[in-house]
């Protein structure tokens, strides 16, 4: 596998876990997994392993002079490509200055290098490649290196974890990073003039995956398809949406070391102590715990996150008499007016700017609710958390989220609007005062089972069949 991040190791989202969990999951089910990522400057490599002292990459920007460090973890050999003068930055895609200005080679730089660790430390049956920064992998190996016999019979699969993010550059990067010419055309990963390296690993992978099915649908309609979609339409019978798991070791309530009680499905009462901690840790009154909903956020704040609804209908949430808490960060607008509200109302809404891992877990646990409005959602995996807390998710019915919450375990709502998310959430407040109704929805979600175990033997079946097409 080839990717930007991976967890533990470096994580801005989703694409972390994944890389953190699937690898794991598909050494248990008997393959041999090799996960190559960018040793970033945040990240330890005491302890790793020298396992390649020289891997030279030449692009027409210059020399890189890679060596590559080795983690085993949980089966997986976790491979770092450890080229300090464009990886040993504190950000990983950026700083607070900005994008770093030269992500078009750093990527390209991983994607040779990958192609490097292929032919001299693990020869792979299939190269799986994560996002836009490794897609150059497939270009490489069907252009420049089409035929070189090290590769013959690798094959090479892309899983676009959200299209929206597709590493788009002018071409005047294309003399830096090495891209042979004849790739760039409207058949390739030419868009509009400029270099698409997404667009160019749709086109030249063998097979392409999103991480659910109903993404899988969306992104080939002009709403969703980010300007791909008539070459994702064309590809259709080479695209599959496999659904994303989650690893239950580290989100459980039975075990999550992040919690001030543990709790499951046959005892809830664990899950009230979760609430009143967590009620306390933002300041806020317990006195009205068992009646009064506590609707959760842990998010970014982007546009695709739809949490601009969320702030035009705060005021009418805060009249249906429910509390919030929210930890998150991003647009600024919406940063003041969390931050404003929560001034204003501080008996009944609490913020959090950035990310904490461990009040992420709180959130889902104390809450009552969880709200996830997004405009897309290729997977998501917070509703997927939450249904195993017992936080009862309040959704827009699109991407993953559609796929994994049903109208019995959660609240869904159909249109974009922030009268829309309001009209789904006062529903779901009236329906709490309920308690034998609310805690048959708590306990039919927590009885859903999204482990890795399901995904992973899709994976599986689909690298025996990339394998026998040789």
């Amino acid at each position: 596998m080839v990717t930007s991040e991976a967890a533990p190791f470096a994580k801005t989202g989703g694409l972390a876990d994944v890389l953190g969990s699937l690898p794991p999951a598909l050494v248990e089910k008997g393959e041999q997994v090799a996960v190559v990522l960018p040793a970033y400057g945040t990240i330890d490599l005491r302890g790793a392993e020298r396992v390649y002292n020289e891997l030279t990459v030449w692009l027409d920007s210059g020399r890189y002079d890679c060596s590559i460090e080795r983690i085993i973890r949980h089966g997986v050999h976790y491979l770092f490509v450890n080229c300090p003068g464009i990886y040993g930055r504190q950000g990983i895609y950026g700083d607070r200055f900005g994008e770093f200005g030269d992500n078009a080679i750093r990527y390209a730089v991983l994607c040779r290098t990958a192609r490097g660790v292929a032919s001299r430390i693990f020869r792979p049956d299939v190269i799986h490649c994560h996002d836009w920064q490794a897609s150059l992998v497939p270009v490489f190996l069907k252009s420049t290196f089409r035929h070189d016999p090290v590769f013959y019979g690798i094959k090479t699969l892309l899983t676009i974890h959200n299209l929206g993010y597709q590493g788009r550059y002018g071409r005047e990067v294309l003399p830096y990073i090495a891209v042979p010419s004849e790739a760039m055309h409207p058949e390739g990963m030419e868009y509009y003039g400029d270099i698409n390296y997404l667009k160019g690993g749709i086109v030249y992978s063998d097979y392409i995956t999103t991480v659910s099915p109903r993404y899988a649908q969306e992104i080939q309609t002009p709403e969703f398809g980010f300007g791909l979609d008539p070459l994702l339409r064309a590809r259709r019978f080479f695209l599959a949406g496999i659904l994303n798991g989650v690893d239950y070791d580290e989100w459980d309530p039975a075990t999550d070391r992040y919690l001030p009680a543990h709790y499951d499905s046959e005892s809830l009462e664990g899950k009230l102590a979760c609430k009143k901690a967590l009620l306390e840790e933002f300041g806020l009154p317990v006195d009205e715990i068992e009646t009064r909903p506590l609707l959760g956020i842990v998010s970014r704040f982007a546009e695709q996150k739809g949490l601009d609804l969320v702030a035009d209908c705060i005021q009418g949430i805060a009249d249906l008499g429910a509390q919030m808490v929210v930890l998150g960060s991003g647009d600024p607008k919406l940063e003041r007016t969390f931050g404003s509200f929560a001034n204003a109302r501080p008996h009944q809404f609490g913020y959090r700017s950035g990310y904490n891992e461990g009040l992420a877990h709180r959130i889902e646990a104390g809450s009552d609710m969880f709200l996830m409005p997004s405009r897309y959602e290729p997977c998501g995996l917070n509703q997927i958390y939450s249904l195993k807390y017992g936080t009862v998710p309040i959704v827009r019915a699109t991407g993953g989220l559609d796929d994994t919450v049903t109208g019995d375990a959660g609240f869904k709502f159909f249109g974009s609007n922030a009268h829309d998310l309001y009209n789904c959430i006062r529903y779901a407040i009236e329906q709490f005062p309920d308690r034998e109704s609310w805690k048959r929805r708590m306990k039919l979600g927590m009885a859903e089972d999204f482990s890795w175990a399901v995904s992973a033997d899709r994976y599986v079946e689909l690298y025996r069949r990339l394998r026998e097409s040789r």
